[in-house]
């Protein structure tokens, strides 16, 4: 190995021990080794160079197209999660499932069956806001179901052809490089199928045990300001005719339905199998997390018609907490009295006094020094109101615009749109997805100020910033080593010959993109197979799997980076379940492969 694949080892590994054991932010630590590759001194027969790469290759992995594509599905998602969209997606398919094996089940089978269609990324970014929200409504760690998202369309996408661009690149290479007929639609299925099911029930029968656990969503709820707020079943709610428990209105996380106000009687402590009737008023009480998912929610609007009397339309507003000053002119008077949205231009939607059970209507609540008003208004209010005397404290509470829900058909259009002009080769993935963005802020899905705010820069760093590592790995040839030792190890059986082929497949693209990685082993396992006078075939089929089952580090497949923050994940925690992942998919894999495929000629 030259002095510069030595270099790029021994900083990988300094890279991958940083992820490991520093609890700093992964960006920061793949920004500094990218930046360590730009500047380092490197021996070269002339003399000493500066850097292993060029600033050129450094940054490129920044103008990739799978970076771009991810920085545009952000958008795409931001449109569904506005409208509600996603919400509707994640009531059809995940349910409301008891115990974290059930919803691990419910999410990884059905997201599975998706992505052997779908591309992975977007699949992912779609299901990272619901399998969160999901997560908090279930009192479940979002820990324990981001990874197996992840690896829930990894699996499916071994299913089909079209599941993942490394499918597509290996049967483009079988095509060109090795002069065999193309691979069809389904036939890496045969491999496919088997390691999906064991790498599904691996997932649901251990996971529990080896993803981490942070504390329960239940915890984190638990908030002295308990909020009283009055919500309304409008005239053809989609809630109207249901249950209680059946409306999802039951275990809410951090809020209670404590009555129901229904043309003047009152219903108290209302079971979960009371039938809700279109103009029910229903007074909830819960913490500021769940007040926020109350009025996000398809089928009810508050109680106070206020709200539809500001200037500017609902989704052009957020909530906001403000304590109330004993020099505020609201103290001594109800709500109502106090001419709230004449004096602030906003709307009190709910109260909190102590952690006190308030009763009555919102109206008729008489504000004293203290009390805590859960507000919703102009984006600006906070800014307004920071230095008032009426107020001690205001602070806006994140991702809290109402929920557009009559533009969620157009989100969803948009959406399937997407997916079938990338899907039937209209257009390429990028293509796609820029376009659907452009359509969900022309269509007013979202707006260009919720679209930048969503779009997660730090995945995008990290992508890029890896991007740019994997091609030091390339070009300094340690990928290219690291395949032709393990290989050469493998000897004349032609059994361990498919084996070493799968496995340094599978090593090299942890530590590289997938497509580079198939790419690089690619060559040497034709002529592996030539020399040995074995079927090509099976070794191009072990790379195609290995090439996309990466579990082992959250970089060695996109979809693992992009749960990687939103798990609250270590480095660690993809080795300790995905090494296991990674021995038993390649386990399954060389066992079946030789059975659909013979290796001898």
């Amino acid at each position: 190995m030259t002095a510069e694949g030595i270099i790029v080892l021994a900083l990988l590994v300094l890279i991958l021990a940083l992820l490991a054991f520093v609890r700093g932010p992964s960006d920061a630590i793949f920004v500094g080794g990218l930046t360590a590759l730009l500047i380092i001194p490197v021996p070269s027969p002339g003399g000493w160079k500066i850097g292993v790469l060029s600033p050129s290759d450094a940054v490129a992995g920044f103008s990739n197209s799978g970076l771009l594509t991810v920085a545009f599905l952000f958008v795409v998602v931001a449109g569904l999660q506005e409208t509600g969209a996603i919400d509707w997606i994640a009531e059809a398919m995940l349910g409301r499932p008891a115990g974290l094996r059930r919803a691990m089940c419910r999410l990884i089978f059905p997201v599975a069956a998706i992505s052997a269609f779908l591309n992975n990324t977007p699949v992912v970014a779609m299901m990272i806001p619901a399998v969160s929200d999901w997560a908090r409504r279930l009192q479940l760690q979002p820990s324990k179901l981001m990874i197996p998202l992840s690896y829930a369309t990894i699996l499916g996408g071994t299913c089909s052809l079209i599941g993942t661009s490394t499918n597509l690149v290996v049967a483009g290479l079988v095509s060109a490089e090795a002069g065999l007929p193309g691979i069809r639609m389904f036939d890496i299925a045969w491999v496919g199928l088997p390691v999906a099911a064991a790498g599904a029930l691996f997932m649901v029968l251990l996971g529990p045990r080896l993803l981490p656990g942070t504390a329960s969503a239940a915890s984190k709820l638990r908030d002295p300001r308990e909020y009283t707020a009055e919500m309304i079943v409008p005239t053809a709610s989609s809630l109207a005719g249901k249950s209680i428990e059946g409306a999802g209105l039951r275990h809410l996380p951090g809020s209670y339905l404590i009555q129901i106000e229904r043309a003047g009687f009152i219903i108290s402590a209302p079971g979960p199998e009371q039938v809700l009737q279109e103009n029910d008023r229903l007074i909830f009480t819960g913490v500021v997390d769940s007040m926020r998912d109350l009025h996000n929610l398809r089928g009810l609007i508050p109680a106070t018609n206020q709200v539809f009397k500001l200037d500017s339309p609902r989704y052009r507003r957020q909530l906001f907490e403000a304590a109330v000053s004993d020099t505020c002119p609201l103290v001594g008077k109800s709500v109502r009295e106090g001419r709230f949205r004449n004096r602030y231009n906003a709307v009190i939607l709910a109260v909190a006094r102590n952690g006190e059970r308030l009763h009555g209507k919102i109206g008729d609540i008489v504000m004293r020094p203290g009390d805590t008003l859960l507000i919703e208004g102009n984006p600006n209010f906070a800014s307004q109101q920071r230095d008032s005397r009426d107020f001690f404290l205001v602070r806006s509470i994140e991702d809290s615009t109402p929920r557009r829900h009559d533009r969620a058909p157009a989100a969803l259009a948009i959406l399937g749109a997407m997916v079938i002009a990338a899907t039937a080769g209209w257009t390429d993935m990028l293509g796609a997805a820029m376009v659907a963005s452009c359509l969900m802020v022309l269509s007013k899905c979202c707006s260009v100020s919720d679209a930048r705010r969503r779009i997660d820069w730090p995945v995008l760093i990290v992508i890029g910033s890896a991007l740019g590592i994997g091609r030091a790995i390339e070009q300094s040839g340690v990928g290219a080593a690291v395949a032709e030792t393990v290989i050469q190890a493998a000897g004349q059986d032609p059994w361990l010959a498919l084996a070493a082929v799968y496995a340094v497949t599978m090593l090299v693209t942890e530590i590289m993109t997938n497509n580079a990685a198939v790419a690089l082993v690619f060559p040497i396992a034709l002529a592996t197979s030539q020399q040995l006078n074995l079927s090509f075939m099976p070794f191009a089929m072990a790379i195609m799997m290995a090439g996309s089952a990466s579990f082992a580090t959250p970089f060695g497949y996109q979809t693992n980076l992009m749960v990687y923050g939103p798990g609250g994940y270590r480095f660690s925690d993809y080795l300790r379940i995905g090494v296991p992942m990674n021995l038993l998919v390649g386990v399954v894999s060389v066992l079946v492969i030789p059975i659909v495929w013979p290796l001898v000629l």
